[in-house]
């Protein structure tokens, strides 16, 4: 039987009709959420669950007592570790949730496939680097789902292409452009648990892509979104959302509820909890999304929005982010014309190449200097990209440092309140930490540092912003 298309989505023809109404039901609440933005998020959604109840028994429909768990490399770095997250998810098999398993590959094993393909090929492609990153995830799903089986549940591992994760053809950064869940839906409906290999998908071409550092984040909201789950559980080696990184600041304080604004500025800051394009997700479709520790079940934090946040949450400053992974180059001495500014990004914006901080000096004698920050994997990349940009430009020289990083202050309650640059120029300076540049928007104020001074810097602002009291 020959499978039709909906919009970029196939189905088999008994079901065109009960997903064709899906999709003007998905098309109202989006007009809903993009076209009435006056309206309060939360009413927003209740109207599109509202439109829902009018036809329970479609597939998009939201499934009661289904959950997805991602769990992440460092809690399932060992066989004994990936047991014990077996256990976990029967636990809540047998409490009667249905349940959805995303998993990372075990431990440092995506740098170790990246140092070998490195070690044959200096500058290994795209495609066939994507296709050797994404076997991390397959064994931690296999490795998953044979621990389950010796439990006593029923299992079933698949791959991004298995699970219907459809990317664009960016190989090593690619984004997810829709999912087709009736495979998962039918492991479901069989009893299984699915267990999904995080990080990945596949292209139009049938290639397999993967989604960059912290993917697999994405690929399990993605999945409950795709689903219809009542919520996203993001489980890691840490009990939630912090202050600040524990590791640097020992006087960080969990946070029992954060914004989704406030986490993605966070995400985008450099905070590993959660991966930027999961909370972008996230806030779209309104996911509830919990981070929590995987080695016991005290509660996290949960991610809500604007709106739902406790009073005393929206009143200043909520966390403190670093990011050593930063590498900054500089166009010296550019002619300072139109035009100028556009040939230097789009060929960066064409390889896929993401560009943070951006300073533009005062012109001088028509010529200015053009600094910008990138990730340190893309530093080589970028420099083949600008050196002979620059040259056609007749610039004077460019030059680049790894030595840097960015510091950030994150807090909804920044918009309304003044005095929270000073503040924290202020405790820099006190704590000796030069400041190279700065960066803001409405609830982040971002700072360009020695990458030595990270710990100090992060130690200052927690305190002269007094994070650690509740």
């Amino acid at each position: 039987m020959k499978r039709i298309a909906i919009k970029g989505r196939r189905f088999w023809p008994g079901e065109a009709i009960l997903d064709g109404i899906g999709e003007f039901v998905g098309w109202l609440a989006r007009y809903h959420q993009r076209f009435l933005p006056s309206l309060p998020r939360m009413a927003r959604r209740r109207g599109a669950e509202h439109v829902r109840s009018y036809v329970p028994t479609l597939p998009s429909a939201t499934v009661s007592g289904l959950i997805v768990q991602k769990y992440g490399g460092s809690s399932v770095a060992t066989t004994d570790l990936i047991r014990n997250v077996a256990r976990r998810l029967g636990r809540v098999r047998d409490s009667g949730t249905r349940v959805v398993g995303v998993v990372s590959a075990m431990g440092d094993t995506t740098d170790d496939l990246l140092a070998i393909a490195k070690r044959v090929a200096p500058d290994p492609g795209d495609r066939e680097l994507a296709l050797l990153l994404s076997t991390g995830e397959v064994v931690t799903a296999a490795l998953m789902t044979m621990a389950l089986k010796a439990e006593g549940y029923d299992a079933i591992a698949l791959t991004g292409f298995q699970a219907g994760i459809r990317t664009n053809p960016i190989h090593t950064k690619a984004q997810i452009l829709d999912i087709d869940p009736t495979r998962i839906h039918r492991e479901l409906d069989a009893g299984a648990i699915p267990i999904i290999a995080g990080y990945q998908g596949w292209t139009e071409e049938q290639d397999i892509a993967v989604l960059g550092r912290g993917g697999s984040d994405t690929t399990a909201v993605a999945v409950a979104i795709a689903l219809g789950a009542d919520q996203c559980e993001i489980l890691k080696d840490v009990d939630g959302i912090y202050s600040a990184d524990p590791r640097a600041v020992p006087k960080a304080r969990k946070l029992d509820f954060i914004s989704y604004e406030e986490i993605l500025e966070l995400a985008r800051a450099g905070s590993q909890v959660l991966h930027p394009r999961a909370a972008e997700l996230g806030e779209t479709y309104g996911m509830p999304i919990v981070v929590r520790s995987s080695f016991h079940e005290a509660p996290g934090t949960t991610i809500v929005t604007g709106d739902a946040m406790p009073l005393e949450g929206r009143e200043r400053v909520r966390a403190i982010a670093h990011d050593t992974d930063v590498a900054r180059i500089t166009i010296v001495s550019v002619p300072d014309r139109p035009g100028i500014a556009h040939g230097i990004f789009a060929p960066i914006e064409a390889a896929s190449i993401s560009v943070d901080v951006i300073v533009q000096n005062v012109s001088h004698q028509n010529v200015t200097d053009i600094s910008f920050t990138v990730s340190r994997t893309d530093l080589a990349r970028t420099l083949r990209i600008i050196e002979p940009v620059a040259h056609e430009m007749e610039a004077q020289a460019v030059t680049h440092s790894a030595t840097l990083a960015k510091i950030s202050i994150v807090g909804s309650g920044m918009v309304a309140n003044p005095g929270y640059a000073a503040r924290m120029f202020g405790a820099l300076a006190e704590a000796n930490c030069n400041i190279v540049s700065i960066t803001t928007s409405e609830i982040r104020i971002t700072c360009l540092i020695d990458e030595s001074q990270v710990p100090i810097a992060a130690r200052a602002l927690h305190d002269a912003f007094q994070l650690d009291v509740i």
